[in-house]
């Protein structure tokens, strides 16, 4: 007879609590967890999405576990950290607006003392913790991961950051608060990157350092690969983009058009859905010179590289795994942080003038150490195909990424699974699996009950179903909002917020959000208009968004 997954660690959890020395049996039954974030990845960009980018080993992991269609994380970087780590909102973790700190609560730019990090909870229960890259969730010394539940950890403070050197991004890097040192951290410590590594390569080899570290320990872990690929800069070693060199000469329209039909393939999409409209900044191909068309290629050229190239890392950390016997008993998890990005700060008026002093964005040097390439809104659709737009925006393209998970506990394998979900559902996952409760205080002080629901039951064959029919979810960010309930999305992306602006949609037919049904529905409507004002006074939404303090 085969005992349910969340049965078993229920057996497990209520045993070692009442028998003190039952520590070692505890740590012998727990699964390890690997989650594995990629930076701005698109939803169409790898094999088992419906990519033509070669990534064998996250087409295998997929092919062992569950590829989730309809999952959902934040529209940008920070927010979807901030509610990974703390299964709650952005607002209550304190990431209510991405790199802007202030007193208001809410916005502190930083996780505070409403939620607990779960890394904190696992270390505590006997797990070995670490993390190695982007961390983008505070630059003050307390906000550092080796404060937040890591053991070990090796990171970059910032949202992005070069891929080969430690040449500063932004004017307003962190060397106004460190001095003329690092933005980067060891287990909380000013580091230096080491000159020449490759971003995802010095990542691999410092996550799989880690693990080999707590071998002999017999202690479960956690570990999270926080990789900074495949986010701007387009850096790449030149024999990863090569083997994509004119690949995509036919142009971004076209890739998009090819994309959707492979999702449909895939199945991951119905067959009757059709691109959206583009978004009104992008030129079409056929308007491009012959050396704008050959920039542009070599862009998404570099881009394939990189997510060529973190495939390959992704790769080497399974193979290390099932080399030492750990595989077997690890859950792994992986996904993107946010919709493809559409940025192109090299041009803007604000990071602009300085990426222009400090880097080129000349042909000859594109994809090296002194390249600032940003491949733009016209591949990010692409990218994000076949949904409507990309990063930054709460439409289907800014928020909906590639999920998979497979290993330890997941029972199906090669399925597509189309249930809704949120990246707030991991860390009560993780609890679970763990056999830890959330505590309603933390160091003494009261903290926020997660919003997120635990997948173990649905992952055990216990539930059919990760949210009721009618669950609502909220989100917003610097005004882009969307609330959904069931099938239906309120959403805003205009700027600045303007109540009458929303707009609605129902998903079971219309996930690319082309027809607005708000005077077709008008009580569905006022329904969904309801729900918007019941989250952002629940959670604390603030708008207009507040302004930078300044000292």
């Amino acid at each position: 007879m085969k005992y349910p997954l969340l049965l078993i660690f229920g057996m497990i959890f209520i045993f070692s609590f009442c028998n003190p020395k039952a520590e070692d049996t505890l740590s012998e039954n727990r699964p390890n967890i690997l989650l594995i974030v990629a930076d701005d990845l698109g939803y169409a960009d790898i094999g088992a999405f419906g990519g033509d980018i070669d990534t064998p080993n996250l087409d295998a992991l997929a092919a062992n576990g569950i590829r989730f269609s309809r999952f959902y994380t934040g529209p940008v970087c920070a927010v979807t950290r901030a509610m990974m780590l703390s299964g709650n909102d952005n607002h209550i973790a304190g990431m209510g607006s991405q790199d802007l700190v202030t007193d208001v609560t809410g916005y502190e730019g930083h996780l505070t003392d409403r939620i607990i990090p779960f890394p904190e909870l696992l270390q505590q229960s006997g797990y070995f913790t670490f993390i190695a890259g982007k961390w983008h969730l505070g630059l003050r010394p307390e906000d550092d991961p080796a404060k937040k539940g890591f053991e070990r950890s090796f990171v970059t403070l910032e949202g992005g950051a070069n891929h080969f050197s430690s040449r500063l991004l932004f004017p307003d890097s962190p060397k106004i608060i460190y001095g003329d040192k690092s933005f980067y951290t060891e287990n909380g410590e000013n580091s230096d990157w080491p000159e020449g590594a490759y971003s995802s390569d010095f990542y691999t080899d410092k996550l799989i350092s880690y693990i080999d570290s707590n071998l002999e320990t017999g202690k479960p872990f956690f570990g999270f690969a926080a990789y900074t690929s495949p986010h701007w800069p387009l850096q790449v070693p030149e024999k990863y983009w090569k083997k994509y060199q004119g690949r995509y000469d036919e142009g971004y329209e076209i890739l998009r058009e090819k994309r959707l039909e492979n999702l449909k393939k895939a199945g991951l999409i119905s067959q009757n859905m059709n691109l959206p409209v583009l978004h009104p900044s992008i030129k079409p191909w056929e308007s491009l010179s012959s050396k704008e068309k050959a920039k542009e290629a070599r862009k998404m050229e570099l881009y394939a590289g990189m997510v060529d190239n973190l495939d390959e890392n992704i790769g080497k950390i399974l193979d290390y795994l099932k080399s030492k016997d750990l595989y077997k008993n690890t859950l792994v998890i992986f996904l993107s942080d946010n919709g493809a990005a559409g940025n192109d700060f090299y041009y803007s008026s604000f990071y602009g003038p300085y990426l222009q002093e400090h880097y080129t964005d000349s042909f000859e040097e594109m994809g090296t150490e002194k390249s600032f390439i940003s491949y733009g809104p016209q591949w990010a659709e692409a990218g994000s195909a076949p949904f409507r737009y990309f990063k930054g925006f709460t439409t289907e393209g800014g928020i909906t990424t590639p999920l998979i998970i497979s290993g330890k506990g997941v029972e199906k394998s090669a399925e597509i699974d189309a249930s809704f979900l949120t990246v707030m559902d991991l860390a009560p996952t993780f609890l679970e699996l763990a056999g830890i409760t959330y505590p309603e205080k933390w160091n003494e002080i009261p903290v926020k009950p997660q919003l997120g629901n635990s997948l173990v039951p649905y992952l055990s064959g216990k539930t059919d179903q990760i949210h009721v029919a009618n669950y609502v979810f909220g989100l917003e960010h610097r005004g882009n909002v969307l609330i959904r309930k069931g099938d239906w999305k309120l959403v805003n992306h205009k700027q600045p917020f303007e109540r009458k602006n929303f707009e609605l949609y129902n998903l079971s037919n219309d996930l690319a959000e082309q027809n607005n049904l708000k005077e077709e529905f008008p009580e569905k409507y006022q329904d969904l208009l309801s729900e918007w004002d019941n989250y952002s006074k629940n959670v604390g939404v603030v708008l207009p968004t507040p302004k930078v303090d300044i000292d």
